[in-house]
């Protein structure tokens, strides 16, 4: 059996731990000349997509971390945008929805999402979201698989039935939390 040399273990060990020494405070310089720009995108991003989801708005109101509150160029309320996850097929997806003073759905977006592409990721089209525009049903949504969807009706996707009902659930979390705020008056 051949003898460790501790010069031969040791100088490539120092060598591997000043690389990632320096790597990773690379890493965090660059993070720091980030951060801000990266935060500064985020809340432009919930902002258009606030607008997207509730058009009648003229201004937004924080209500809490998951809701704002919108109003028209008059100061009254428009409605409000509340932000939900579900678990979907490939994990959470984060959803925005606009829902009018008057309990309409005026818009959905998906904000995140990682579901399979062809499939579940198409929840992001119109085509899908435009479905929830609709007057709030008092129970919520429900997903179909098939036939015409009536009031309160959402089609699932052709394939992606458990992302249909992951972002009808999220929708439905928006519905009851509006709920909540019309009878608390807020």
């Amino acid at each position: 059996m051949a003898k460790l040399n501790p010069k031969a273990v040791l100088k490539p060990a120092v060598s591997l731990f000043l690389i990632c020494l320096i790597v990773t405070a690379l890493l965090a310089g660059v993070n720091m000349l980030t951060a801000d720009r990266i935060a500064a995108l985020a809340v432009q991003t919930a902002e258009d997509s606030q607008k997207v989801v509730l058009p009648n708005a003229a201004s937004f109101e924080e209500v809490d971390e998951d809701t704002v509150k919108g109003l028209d160029g008059s100061g009254q309320l428009a409605g409000y945008v509340i932000t939900t996850e579900a678990k979907g097929y490939g994990g959470t997806i984060e959803v925005m929805t606009g829902i009018t003073a008057d309990g309409s759905v005026s818009g959905v977006v998906l904000l995140s999402q990682n579901e399979t592409p062809g499939l579940g990721a198409n929840a992001t089209k119109e085509s899908f979201t435009e479905q929830y525009q609709q007057a709030v049903p008092e129970s919520g949504f429900e997903v179909i698989k098939s036939g015409g969807a009536d009031d309160g009706q959402i089609q699932a996707m052709t394939g992606a039935t458990i992302t249909s009902r992951a972002v009808t659930g999220a929708v439905n979390l928006a519905v009851e939390k509006y709920q909540t705020l019309e009878k608390g008056g807020n």
